[in-house]
């Protein structure tokens, strides 16, 4: 079941993103903003697919470099990286606020409070991680994208994403294991390899979704 719904989210995700890029700019960096939020807040949850204990964000992180990379493609490496810079805005004010959010003291007749503290206040070793590893690999991304594009004259988008993808998130997924789980898991190995397997296969679902951005977004200014 799992491993149906993981195709469906991968396609609303890689669905969403074709709509904000073909609505513009400003929708596509709203869009990312979104999914930085959510990537960071899900990385909480733990599923099984195919077999395997991941967590539930990472169609989420493959989904936000990729529309970084689209909005390098269609809108310049200056748009991506105000894009970068007002995630991670965002990403922080989202961490302020909700820390002082649990400052409030509950009445008798919350029933929140419980399900607040279990979402919104994790080790904070593992926030710092999420978000040393998020800020990395978008201007490592962002580089080597912009330096293959350079090299194939703008020509093979799908081939390059998938480069660009598989690159930056097998550094992701390293940073945040390193600096995030060292030490308070038995081995690092096999979580790192099934992570990279799950956003492999998830990088391989959003192919077909690149291939259609020429056709999709055609009255973007490159």
């Amino acid at each position: 079941m799992n491993s149906l719904i993981l195709c469906l989210h991968v396609a609303a995700i890689c669905g969403l993103t074709l709509f904000a890029l073909r609505c513009g700019l400003l929708f596509m960096i709203a869009w990312l903003c979104l999914l930085a939020l959510t990537m960071n807040l899900f990385v909480l949850k733990q599923i099984n697919l195919f077999g395997l204990s991941v967590t539930s964000s990472d169609a989420l992180a493959v989904g936000y470099l990729l529309g970084l990379n689209l909005i390098q493609e269609f809108f310049g490496r200056k748009s991506a990286r105000t894009c970068v810079w007002i995630s991670l805005f965002i990403s922080g004010c989202f961490v302020l606020l909700s820390q002082i959010h649990l400052l409030y003291l509950p009445n008798d007749y919350d029933l929140t409070q419980g399900h607040f503290t279990a979402l919104f206040k994790p080790v904070p070793r593992i926030l710092f991680a999420s978000l040393f590893s998020f800020f990395v690999v978008q201007f490592v991304d962002m580089a080597f994208f912009g330096f293959l594009k350079e090299k194939s004259g703008r020509k093979y988008l799908p081939g390059r994403t998938v480069l660009a993808l598989v690159v930056s998130q097998v550094l992701d997924t390293l940073i945040f294991s390193f600096l995030g789980l060292y030490g308070l898991v038995a081995s690092l190995t096999p979580i790192i390899f099934l992570s990279l397997i799950v956003k492999g296969v998830v990088i391989l679902l959003s192919i077909p979704f690149v291939s259609l951005t020429k056709k999709v977004v055609r009255d973007v200014q490159v």
